[in-house]
């Protein structure tokens, strides 16, 4: 331990890398922490989750503005978008969230930060800009970076990806998604509601492909209803760069030949992990072209590495990369065998109406092998729904043999917030009953999570057999209504 310059050090400055550090440093080990870019906070501060669920906020309340007549306000006659006022306000938003993830912050919590492009001259010993530095422990947490697939013509046509798309000069008057994922799915929306002719490309037969089919069908209902154009079942045969528009020739699964134009192609077909340059091989870490591999307690085949984050070619969401930052420092630091699990790990696509899910769905329980029950609720039977005009959707909640639940998915307004609840349940072995009878406001969308258990219960509870037992015992005289009296 003595012959090396720190305890552990760090590469990569997003969330899983700042985790790590800030933890590790705070317990009193002599911390490294070295990133590429210029800045900390790596892909979600910079180019994913902070720039757009910024850019979703605001062509939210451009679409409200639009359809203020739904909620009984006089029609607006609205000027067009103005994209480069959106893209200041959004690298005001990672301007004020940078100071937490500031060079100063971290320094003061007793880690060394540096920036340049390491690479492993040996399994403790990393070349940075000329000098070296060692640790006893090494983290990789590199992240991803948007994938360009081998499509005939795309290396030789102008494309953007999530890197360049909150930073564009100009509202493209037509862009084509190529990608029917969370960010295909969620920049589709959100430009479209701007003003943008959107067509969105996929080979699978939905949109999401992870998410139940009925739930994702429903998010692709509403964005066709907004005026999304979909091509899904479709292969992409060529890219080609015509000037002023871009062409994608697409063919449908019935073989027809379809050609798409627009100014502009957002490229969303995936990531790959952040593992070249940093000297892998030389020191014999294994990867694949998934990322690097790890065991259940994210060390490296050489142990005393570890990979925590997109890099290690898991969950490609940031608050995995946290969550596993955190299981680093109970191995690496306090030396306690934690292992991952992500039996409950939450994750949402920020459409509107926005699609939750936790646990299992119908899909992964059909391919475990599960026996497994559905119990549904709607928002359009939430009082608070109606009131805000958010009545598409519904929460789906799976329930096991023994009646336990297994996963949660959510479509609806707040879906990701109403997910927390069920973060606490499902973690926490809460009983269903203790949900049931709890005491939510009113009116409140939480109110669906509270409805959903009282759904299951309701058939127990007033069950004929409970009602005979109770009039048995204490001489209940029944209905006070005859049933065809009500039809009346």
């Amino acid at each position: 331990m003595a012959g090396y310059d720190y305890d552990i050090g760090v590469i990569g400055g997003g969330a899983g890398g700042l985790t790590v550090t800030s933890g590790a440093a705070q317990l009193g080990a002599k911390t490294l922490l070295v990133e590429k870019e210029k800045e900390l906070g790596g892909d979600c501060l910079h180019f994913g989750c902070v720039p757009s669920k910024t850019l979703i906020k605001s062509a939210h309340v451009y679409h409200l503005m639009k359809n203020s007549d739904r909620f009984g306000l006089p029609s607006v006659d609205l000027p067009p978008v103005d994209f480069q006022v959106i893209s200041n306000r959004i690298r005001s938003v990672i301007g004020t969230i940078q100071h937490h993830d500031s060079t100063e912050r971290f320094c003061k919590l007793g880690a060394q930060v540096e920036f340049g492009e390491p690479r492993f001259i040996d399994e403790h010993t990393i070349r940075l800009d000329g000098a070296t530095y060692s640790a006893s422990k090494w983290v990789i947490a590199t992240g991803s970076s948007p994938v360009a697939p081998p499509i005939r013509g795309l290396d030789k046509t102008p494309h953007i990806t999530n890197k360049e798309i909150f930073y564009l000069d100009h509202l493209p008057p037509s862009m084509i998604v190529l990608g029917g994922g969370p960010i295909g799915v969620e920049m589709s929306q959100a430009f479209c509601r701007l003003g943008t002719s959107v067509s969105v490309v996929d080979m699978a037969p939905q949109i999401l492909a992870k998410e139940d089919a009925d739930m994702a069908d429903a998010v692709k209902d509403v964005l066709s209803a907004e005026g999304v154009n979909f091509f899904l079942n479709s292969t992409i045969e060529e890219v080609k760069d015509l000037g002023s528009q871009k062409e994608v020739r697409i063919k449908t699964r019935k073989g027809n030949s379809i050609s798409l134009k627009a100014e502009t192609i957002l490229v969303a077909l995936g990531r790959s992990a952040n593992v070249q340059g940093l000297g892998l091989e030389e020191i014999g870490v294994a990867y694949t072209p998934r990322g690097i591999t790890v065991d259940n307690r994210l060390r490296t085949n050489l142990k005393h590495i570890y990979a925590a984050g997109d890099v290690n070619g898991g969950f490609q969401f940031t608050h995995a990369a946290g969550y596993e930052g955190g299981i680093v420092i109970s191995n690496a630091v306090f030396r306690l065998p934690r292992k991952v699990d992500y039996t409950f790990l939450p994750w949402c696509t920020y459409t509107e109406p926005a699609l939750g899910s936790i646990g299992m769905n119908d899909k992964s329980a059909a391919a475990a092998g599960i026996k497994y029950h559905v119990w549904t609720e709607e928002f359009k039977d939430n009082d608070r729904s109606l009131a805000e005009g958010e009545t598409i959707g519904q929460i789906k909640m799976l329930l096991d043999e023994k009646e336990k639940p297994i996963g949660v998915q959510i479509l609806g307004p707040h879906a990701g917030d109403l997910l927390g609840e069920w973060v606490a349940i499902l973690n926490g072995k809460v009983k269903l009953s203790t949900l049931a009878a709890a005491i939510h406001p009113y009116p409140t969308i939480g109110e669906i999570n509270k409805k959903v258990a009282g759904t299951f219960f309701s058939p127990k509870i007033f069950s004929e057999k409970v009602q005979k037992g109770l009039k048995f015992f204490f001489h209940l005289k029944g209905r006070a209504c005859a049933e065809d009296a009500c039809s009346e």
